[in-house]
């Protein structure tokens, strides 16, 4: 259907047959009294209370409503030091010690919106709209691609003229591109493509789906209603909040095996925000059977043009980010947890050890910021301010002194282990030993293909310990036809073979 104006095109997007269907007797699964409620009923908690909590936590079980709101209204430290240790023992369990690297590419920044927290809304004057074409996404894949990483996560206004025919001819030329390892000479390209966009009809949805993507990624930014019409004009596509909340609900019934949810911590209070977060979760475990793939919880930063991003009273503090980190990890145990380069380098390293398993770097999130504008960081083609602009080889580096080991798998998505499958290996704590093997792999092909030598030193002794817990685990001695497809994989890898996976 073509459209003659933008206001013919907003008109098209919305269906209300597509919020209805999930409702339950007319409500949605967010009760703003409900939540207070139960943080108020959770005050004061009792320690052994706790301690019970942390021990179902151990055993890979998403957590009721009062349970998380009981952690959230801790404030013994000795017993948020118990939090922070079971949260990382959980991650450990989960996902064993790997950290996956990706990075965002933004193909855009015309949307119809305005927010009041963005860069791109459409009000503001002193932003320079860009939309890349077909040759500059492929030039901003090459450069990414040279960087060392295999998987992007694509970011887009809201739109017309990026609207998902446009986010399908992106997701091709992303998958087009192929370049030659600096330092080894071996092939390499974008494995995984993921979506941050907004939310689409199912029929849209399904053309994603047929692209290749991996996981779709919507934020609610705030799940307190009366915040979000505030920040979300009412004659905007934003402004209508079921149409996001149920954006991921969706897109399972599309078809898409992975989604994605998050707040953007600083709009809100974060105690509200994080119980919002796990009312999602619960709701897409009891409509769809699974939860999210991946839980985000940027924290807003400055943004051109945008007042409230330097001056909402919710803006959160350190010591809160680690406490929604800690309590996340611990009542949703299965979904993946990003921390972004939004955070400064020193709090990021301090997140990733309270239980997060994905992270950004080399990150440049100006339109064109990767092949255009590599060493200068242009704020009037951003959607906010970074704090960790380093490259990826530096932040391997510094992982790797933690004994984290980086991870570029891909393999999931490859393997049919995604949507239901993935959430009972991760629920068993099955699918971390497969994600160990293949970030073995892959962090071979990093060290080989792009590490400085001081990264190389490092990575070299790291990546023998993890061979010898592989060598040495009761799981893989259980299966030896594991081991056996592990060891030809990594010798194949080691003398240039790529893209090996189990």
């Amino acid at each position: 259907m073509a459209f003659t104006s933008i206001k013919d095109w907003k008109e098209g997007i919305i269906s209300n047959a597509e919020i209805d269907k999930y409702l339950v007797d007319g409500k949605d699964f967010i009760d703003n009294q409900a939540i207070f409620a139960t943080l108020d009923r959770q005050r004061q908690p009792d320690p052994k209370f706790i301690r019970d909590i942390l021990q179902k936590s151990l055993s890979i079980t998403t957590l009721s409503s009062d349970e998380t709101a009981a952690l959230l209204q801790v404030t013994d430290p000795e017993l948020w030091q118990e939090i922070n240790q079971t949260a990382l023992a959980v991650k450990k369990k989960v996902y064993d010690n790997r950290i996956v690297f990706f990075a965002p590419l933004y193909c855009a920044n015309h949307c119809v919106n305005n927010c009041a927290y963005c860069g791109f809304r459409e009000a503001n004057s002193l932003e320079k709209r860009r939309i890349l074409t077909m040759e500059e996404v492929k030039r901003e894949t090459a450069s990414v691609l040279n960087e060392g990483h295999k998987r992007l996560i694509l970011v887009f206004g809201e739109h017309p003229s990026t609207d998902v025919d446009y986010m399908v001819e992106c997701i091709k030329s992303v998958y087009s591109v192929q370049e030659i390892a600096a330092k080894s000479g071996q092939p390499t390209n974008i494995r995984r493509a993921n979506i941050n966009a907004a939310p689409m009809d199912i029929a849209k949805l399904k053309k994603l789906k047929e692209a290749g993507i991996g996981t779709y990624q919507v934020f609610q930014e705030t799940y307190h209603r009366e915040t979000y019409s505030q920040v979300h004009p009412a004659n905007t596509l934003k402004g209508n909040y079921r149409w996001r909340l149920y954006a991921l609900h969706r897109a399972l019934e599309a078809g898409l095996d992975d989604v994605a949810i998050g707040a953007l911590f600083g709009l809100y209070d974060w105690k509200f925000e994080v119980m919002g977060l796990l009312k999602h979760t619960h709701d897409l475990e009891r409509q769809f059977g699974i939860g999210p793939h991946t839980i985000s919880f940027p924290r807003m930063t400055p943004a051109l043009g945008s007042w409230l991003s330097d001056h909402s009273e919710y803006i959160l503090s350190d010591d809160n980010m680690k406490k929604v980190v800690a309590v996340l990890r611990l009542s949703v145990p299965t979904a993946g947890l990003i921390v972004t380069a939004r955070e400064k380098a020193d709090i990021k390293l301090e997140l990733l050890q309270l239980g997060c398993t994905q992270t950004d770097a080399s990150t440049r999130i100006g339109i064109g910021a990767y092949s255009d504008q590599k060493k200068e960081l242009n704020k009037d083609k951003e959607q906010f301010t970074i704090g960790d602009p380093r490259d990826l080889d530096e932040v391997i580096r510094e992982v790797g002194k933690l004994g984290y080991i980086s991870s570029f798998c891909t393999a999931g998505y490859r393997c049919g282990r995604t949507g239901e499958t993935i959430m009972g290996m991760l629920s068993h704590c099955v699918e971390g030993k497969y994600c160990k093997l293949n970030a073995v792999l892959t962090y071979r092909e990093y060290l080989n293909d792009y590490a400085s030598p001081e990264t190389k030193e490092i990575g070299e002794k790291l990546i023998q310990q993890e061979i010898a817990e592989i060598e040495g685990a009761d799981y893989f001695k259980q299966k030896p036809h594991l081991l056996t497809r592990f060891r030809q994989d990594y010798g194949e890898t080691l003398n240039g073979k790529r893209d090996l996976f189990i």
